[in-house]
């Protein structure tokens, strides 16, 4: 259940590349337990700011708070141990080639929960299970893998060390509706069963209308509108108008309301 506690806080966040001003005086607040769906136009810097607040990437100016702690002043040994507090799951999945589904979920229980390859085989295999995979594709290389098969394995990694905050990127992206569709109801189960804080970039209207508590939306080099989803929907924006209420807008608007969503 979303409660009022802010588990990620950001105040102030600049990201410039060159010339090129993408965040500026960005603030936004994620609370425990919620589903954060965040969209935007192409470069306005969705996934900069899923980076930044991971510490994939050093922001210009800002300050972002995970767990009540400001990352840009930690220590490099206080940021690693926050750090094991989240998962992440990249666009493309970013599974290593060379190691199978259960090495790859694996690797990280070996590299910074110290466990043995027996015991952390033994976890590997219940997050496999958690995801909704075959037990029969951890002996499989990410070659072997369907587009879901990977999605799903790849949330398995990311849940490795049973985050309390997952960061989602473009998940569903490249997924048929019924897979994707699929993904959504597993990331609300997995919500549901591990109180997890989920942000999630995406562009998939048919998630935001399905699985997420609260919108935000990054127009003007800032985030414009957080809110429910009805509420952003009716913001007084162009751009904000031409996808919630554009034809795509509207079937995922009724889709929701025809299953009850």
């Amino acid at each position: 259940m979303t409660s009022t506690e802010t588990i990620i806080r950001v105040r102030g966040l600049c990201n410039q590349f060159g010339s090129n001003i993408v965040h500026q005086n960005l603030d936004l607040d994620v609370y425990r337990g919620e589903i954060l769906g965040v969209v935007g136009g192409s470069g306005t810097g969705k996934s900069v700011l899923l980076r930044s607040i991971v510490g994939l990437m050093t922001p210009t100016a800002g300050e972002i708070h995970l767990f009540g702690k400001n990352l840009l002043t930690l220590s490099s040994a206080e940021r690693a141990a926050l750090e094991q507090r989240v998962g992440v799951l990249f666009q493309k999945g970013a599974l290593f080639s060379s190691l199978t589904v259960l090495e790859n979920i694996a690797l990280p229980l070996i590299e910074h929960a110290g466990l043995t390859r027996r015991q952390a085989d033994e976890i590997a295999c219940v997050k496999i299970a958690l995801t909704g995979l075959a037990a029969h594709a951890a002996d499989l290389y990410p070659s072997d893998l369907s587009g879901g098969m990977i999605k799903r394995a790849s949330l398995a990694r990311a849940l490795a060390l049973d985050p309390e905050v997952l960061f989602l990127d473009e998940p569903t992206a490249g997924l048929d509706p019924i897979g994707a569709a699929a993904f959504d109801q597993l990331l609300k189960t997995l919500r549901d069963a591990f109180n997890l804080t989920v942000f999630l970039v995406t562009h998939d209207l048919d998630t935001l209308y399905t699985a997420c508590d609260r919108v935000a939306v990054l127009s003007q080099k800032k985030v414009l509108v957080a809110d429910r989803l009805d509420v952003v929907a009716r913001t007084d924006d162009e751009w904000i108008r031409d996808y919630f209420q554009g034809p795509r807008g509207r079937a995922a608007s009724q889709a929701a309301d025809r299953i009850g969503m």
